[in-house]
């Protein structure tokens, strides 16, 4: 199980799987304000976020259904 403090800085990014896969950062910000960010996002969109630390890359909804 993934335990992270919520103000630790991490990369939220979408990774656009079109022609030519691309990721876009949309933000590195603490982990509260990254989450909140993405919750914001359309549906269509959350399914293409993903949220990188130091050590570990999840995808968003992945880490909010844990």
């Amino acid at each position: 199980m993934r335990t992270i403090s919520s103000d630790v800085t991490v990369r939220l990014y979408y990774l656009d799987e079109g022609d030519g896969a691309a990721a876009s950062t949309l933000a590195y910000a603490p982990l509260s304000q990254a989450l909140a960010l993405a919750a914001a996002q359309p549906e269509a969109v959350q399914a293409g976020l993903f949220v990188q630390t130091d050590n570990d890359v999840i995808a968003y909804l992945d880490l909010i259904a844990e």
